[in-house]
């Protein structure tokens, strides 16, 4: 494996799928087999990291030639877990959102529209060969969706502060079945109580897209990058999923004041997220 890098990439946070073995068929689950056995597989850093010095050759590379061969490796009882990261697809995807995001002179810079064009054609290619084709990780920059955080408890959440150098970690991890059970009272409590909007329509894509796994999946929500954009001490003390879980419930018993509290929370909490994107 080549030489990477030891700076680190902010600032994405990551929605993750693990899936057992037995959900891939062969020949691909082979490969995943000899590739969980493997002693040096690459961490998330080193696939943006890959993904920066794509776009930084010239003429850039708006998505990689071919697809990735790597994934991310769980053991969940003793059963093996993986997630691949293909990164091509999801490449495709992400350049789909680009002009939400970046002000046309800026893309324009960045990916030449010549560039976009040849990458959007071969997407719409390879779709017509791979109808089905979806994505085991989702990322989203400069912020965790709320939707996100319906899938997961503030009991499932992991914190470590990072030492001698190690940067901090936040993370939860879910059984698939929580995670679907979670969507489904939430979606409840949300269209009894609010007319449609963002954190429905979120909450329906992303129960969406757990559907298409096998049911024995394991779901990671990952602050990944952002653990650099929040300052130690409000990173320690972040509950998101607790307030978004809050709200949630106030809503099901009708409490308005108790569901505008837990929002005003979430809403005060990733201001300063928010701020340091602006001055970017």
């Amino acid at each position: 494996m080549p030489q990477v890098s030891s700076v680190t990439v902010p600032y994405a946070a990551y929605l993750r799928v693990y899936e057992p073995l037995a959900a891939f068929p062969e020949p691909e689950r082979g490969h995943w087999e000899r590739y969980a056995r493997r002693t040096d597989r690459p961490s998330y850093q080193d696939e943006l990291r890959r993904s920066l010095a794509d776009l930084l050759a010239t003429p850039p590379i708006a998505v990689p030639v071919q697809e990735s061969g790597d994934a991310f490796v769980l053991e969940v009882e003793g059963v093996v877990c993986v997630c691949p990261w293909r990164t091509r697809l999801r490449g495709w995807q992400a350049l789909g959102e680009l002009g939400d995001e970046l002000p046309g002179p800026v893309l324009d810079a960045v990916l030449p529209p010549v560039v976009r064009l040849q990458a959007t054609q071969d997407y719409e290619r390879w779709l017509t060969r791979n109808p089905d084709a979806r994505p085991w990780i989702r990322t989203a920059t400069w912020q965790v969706p709320l939707d996100w955080f319906a899938l997961v408890s503030d009991e499932e959440r992991e914190y470590d502060k990072g030492a001698a150098g190690l940067a901090p970690v936040l993370r939860y991890r879910t059984p698939m079945v929580q995670a679907r059970r979670r969507v489904a009272r939430s979606l409840r409590a949300l269209k009894d109580a609010l007319d449609e909007g963002p954190l429905i329509e979120g909450l329906v894509d992303v129960g969406r897209w757990l559907e298409e796994f096998h049911p024995r999946s394991l779901v990671e929500l990952d602050y990944g990058g952002l653990v650099h954009a929040l300052p130690a001490g409000e990173l320690e003390d972040d509950h998101s999923a607790a307030d978004v879980a809050a709200g949630v419930d106030a809503l099901r018993r009708g409490d308005g004041a108790a569901a505008g509290e837990a929002y005003g929370r979430l809403v005060e909490r990733w201001r300063s997220v928010r701020d340091r994107r602006s001055a970017n």
